[in-house]
């Protein structure tokens, strides 16, 4: 039994429909417990509103996404039991939680500059690619990798174990930045796994976490970087948010 309380479904398009179906099927046999899901889309005439039904732990917020974590990330939620919320990303959305990180931030402590620059370091990975935007993607995978794959310990694509996690790989990246003298002063890693019926998540925790790091971070009076992901076991998108006055 996989123990949720809240659970937000970025976008009500074909995958935010996948997975709120199968939320409700891991429920109705016995597999999950949630008290609601949030399907969150832009147009009131989504893909999920359309084919999906009403029911009474299902709730539709036509919204930005920006919009709407601004309100989702209040601070009655920040000291309340958020322990059992967790938001189901889409796999092809924008690195959606560092942005909110640096608009929370920079509003929260003015005076201090944010500047997103290029994350450096080696990475020894089959995929590595820096966007325009700086966001460098990353993946394990130099492979088409099924469908909803759950990242089994086994992989799907190979048949072979997994013996990589990109997390570690990330977390050594940050290592090697501070030997090197770089301020890296943390990292926010929002990891997303698999609960139920191929449906990934990330934890509410794990954002306010980040949130925690980045602000320790900008309250310091010398220049300091923080290493922002948004990764599962194989894949990631990364930030490197520089901050200083």
């Amino acid at each position: 039994m996989t123990e949720l309380r809240d659970v937000v479904v970025v976008g009500g398009g074909c995958y935010g429909t996948f997975y709120a179906t199968q939320l409700a099927k891991a429920k109705q046999r016995g597999k999950a417990t949630y008290r609601t899901v949030m399907i969150v889309d832009r147009d009131e005439r989504c893909r999920a509103r359309l084919e999906l039904p009403d029911a009474p732990d299902r709730l539709f917020v036509t919204s930005e996404w920006d919009t709407f974590f601004d309100r989702f990330f209040t601070t009655d939620r920040s000291s309340g039991d958020h322990g059992r919320d967790y938001i189901v990303p889409s796999p092809h959305m924008p690195h959606l939680m560092f942005e909110w990180l640096v608009r929370r931030v920079r509003a929260r402590i003015p005076g201090r500059r944010f500047d997103v620059v290029e994350v450096p370091g080696t990475l020894t990975l089959p995929y590595d690619r820096t966007a325009p935007d700086r966001t460098r993607y990353v993946s394990f995978a130099d492979w088409i990798c099924p469908t909803h794959c759950i990242e089994p310990a086994i992989c799907p694509a190979i048949g072979q174990p997994r013996t990589w996690e990109m997390s570690d790989a990330l977390s050594d990246l940050a290592q090697r930045l501070r030997a090197e003298g770089k301020p890296v002063r943390g990292q926010a890693l929002f990891q997303c796994q698999h609960h139920v019926y191929g449906v990934g998540t990330f934890a509410v925790d794990s954002v306010l976490e980040g949130e925690r790091v980045v602000t320790e971070a900008a309250r310091s009076t010398e220049e300091a970087l923080v290493l922002v992901g948004t990764v599962s076991s194989c894949h990631g998108a990364v930030n490197l948010l520089r901050v200083r006055a």
